[in-house]
């Protein structure tokens, strides 16, 4: 029999949405996280990165969460609950996640045998018209027509 062994851990997410609904709710990243630290620090890190950059209420609401919130974030992760926080900056909010996770381990290709028909794989080939398209491309961009 098999045996796995998993790992606890954090999923990190950061999303995207316009309010003006021109830009759908958009995953912008994510990171798995072994620890409360490296959760909380993934957050952190970032809003301390892009605040400067962040209009003058989302720069203090990144602020009121690095420092005023710091203390109940670190609680609800010790306790493995689900936490998030948003910031809005104009017309934008970015939101990040992070939720309790059990991380199973990846299997290694080294040593390994695979399938038998992982060898029937054959590639797509190269139409002519994927040939001319990136011919194309290639003149647009180099500033020939």
């Amino acid at each position: 029999m098999l045996s796995v062994t998993t790992r606890s851990g954090f999923w990190c997410e950061c999303w995207t949405e316009g309010l003006d609904r021109q830009l759908p709710p958009t995953l912008f990243g994510s990171y798995d996280a072994y620890s409360e630290r490296e959760a909380d620090g993934w957050v952190s890190t970032i809003l301390r990165t892009i605040s400067p950059a962040l209009d003058g209420d989302a720069s203090q609401e990144a602020w009121t969460r690095l420092y005023d919130h710091r203390i109940d974030t670190r609680r609800a992760l010790l306790r493995k609950e689900p936490w998030m926080v948003s910031v809005t900056h104009i017309n934008t909010r970015i939101t990040w996640t992070v939720r309790p996770a059990l991380f199973l381990p990846m299997a290694h290709r080294q040593g390994a045998e695979l399938p038998a028909c992982s060898h029937d794989f054959k590639p797509h080939r190269t139409h002519a018209t994927d040939i001319e398209s990136q011919s194309m491309l290639d003149d647009s961009t180099s500033g020939e027509a």
